[in-house]
């Protein structure tokens, strides 16, 4: 089950991710004048998204290893492409919000004035009289202008005889037929047209409002659209901007391989962490064999619910430079021991060698102490039992001077400490003479009935 919701967070962030640095992309284009230049602000504007989704990964590492000023730089790299991501996915929401919301006003505010041209034309189509069809009354035009009148009257223009009054007022209104025919045909193509538009528009969109969202919203809150609709686009950008910037750090915080699915990490016991394995020498802790894992004891009872479906043995990683340095610089040693002192410094050379930053003491101790070791005193001085530095970092110890002081020293203790021991162990003996001598002498009022006793003295 872990393992399945691990997966789906993982492609859900991915894809907020994808959309984010699209955004960008298109965002960073947009500032280009020519074509390389679009180019190059995008692919740049992509790269700083993704880099937004790692900066959380590098912080966290760097807290917990102490690392200040690494923490401080992943912080700011963090904080200045958020930033820019922000401001590329506000834009890219606002645009499309006023794009669409434009989109459905215009479609809208198209559809009210088809439908009032149709009706001025319906208006006007009644106002039209009775007529033919314009085809029968242009015919009839034709048969008027075939007769002789029509020549005679200079067609309709010099009207001198009744003959030809008569037939120019026929003609006049067989014209004025025809007009009132093409009118009515072009009032008729006109609404037939508007009513195929309309037919065609939809009519969730043209009678909705140009942006029903907002408009409910602000129904509801009372507040004016204006700012319910920056609300709305503030929302969006901040979705995708958190979800694709701390996505991918969730989702692999909890789809960890090393982890139970009801609680933290398994901790590891100091007897797994101490103990030897005599067949191979190898380290109970970093060891991938089945022999070194069965030599440091039974592993440690999985919690209800625990579905990893481990078929084997699986690498621990080191999580910090104290555990990396156990694993490459410290040998285990069944009858041997190391000063703390010397430990530290031994972590020191390593960490310089390896071009890391060292803990101070304090924090050294408290991080190694955390891999199942106590430290116990010694004649006057604190020791790790049953480890010691590898021969290679310890011959380069024994070259500093510090170290050769401190193993002089102690030797002139141990020196000096013998002479105490043996002057303290003679005057015990002497103390135990005299209280058994105390023993076997009698009392001055009580007569010795026990001669044996003082024979056996």
């Amino acid at each position: 089950m872990r393992h399945i919701l691990g997966v789906l967070g993982v492609i859900a962030a991915s894809i907020l991710l994808g959309v984010s640095a699209l955004m960008n992309y298109r965002f960073g284009m947009s500032l280009g004048k020519t074509p390389t230049d679009q180019q190059i602000y995008g692919m740049a504007s992509a790269a700083a998204d993704c880099f937004k989704a790692l900066a959380p990964f590098f912080f966290f590492a760097a807290i917990r290893n102490r690392v200040w000023s690494q923490a401080i730089a992943a912080a700011l790299v963090w904080v200045v492409v958020t930033g820019y991501a922000m401001t590329s996915a506000l834009g890219h929401a606002a645009l499309n919000r006023l794009t669409t919301s434009g989109e459905r006003a215009a479609a809208s505010a198209s559809y009210k004035d088809l439908r009032a041209d149709s009706e001025r034309a319906e208006k006007e189509l009644k106002w039209i009289p009775a007529h033919r069809p314009a085809e029968t009354v242009a015919a009839e035009l034709n048969v008027l202008k075939a007769q002789r009148l029509w020549l005679l009257t200079n067609e309709c223009a010099d009207i001198t005889t009744r003959w030809g009054r008569e037939f120019c007022q026929q003609y006049y209104k067989l014209s004025a037929e025809y007009a009132s025919a093409q009118g009515a045909q072009k009032l008729e193509a006109r609404i037939a047209q508007n009513g195929s538009k309309i037919a065609g528009a939809n009519g969730a969109t043209v009678m909705a409002e140009a942006d029903p969202q907002a408009s409910v919203l602000a129904r509801f809150t009372g507040l004016p659209l204006e700012t319910v609709q920056a609300s709305l686009t503030l929302f969006v950008a901040l979705l995708i901007e958190i979800g694709s910037g701390f996505g991918m750090y969730v989702a692999f915080a909890y789809w960890r391989p090393h982890q139970s699915l009801h609680g933290g990490s398994r901790p590891l016991s100091a007897a797994r962490i101490a103990a030897p394995v005599e067949s191979r020498g190898e380290d109970a802790i970093w060891s991938s064999s089945a022999t070194a894992a069965e030599a440091s004891g039974p592993p440690p009872a999985r919690p209800f619910g625990d579905n990893d479906n481990r078929t084997g043995p699986k690498w621990i990683m080191p999580e910090n430079d104290v555990e990396l340095f156990y694993k490459q610089a410290v040998e285990l040693a069944v009858d041997g021991s190391i000063v703390s002192q010397d430990l530290y410094d031994g972590y020191k050379l390593w960490a310089k060698g390896k071009e890391k930053r060292p803990l101070n003491h304090a924090r050294f101790s408290e991080s190694f102490e955390k891999l199942g070791y106590k430290t116990v005193q010694i004649a006057g001085r604190q020791r790790y039992i049953g480890i010691t530095l590898t021969p290679g970092l310890q011959a380069e110890l024994e070259k500093k001077a510090s170290f050769r002081r401190r193993k002089a020293q102690q030797t002139q203790e141990a020196a000096a400490e013998q002479p105490r021991r043996a002057v303290d162990a003679a005057a015990g003996a002497a103390e135990r003479l005299k209280a058994a001598a105390d023993e076997m002498r009698p009392a001055p009022d009580q007569p010795e009935t026990t001669p044996g006793r003082a024979r056996a003295a």
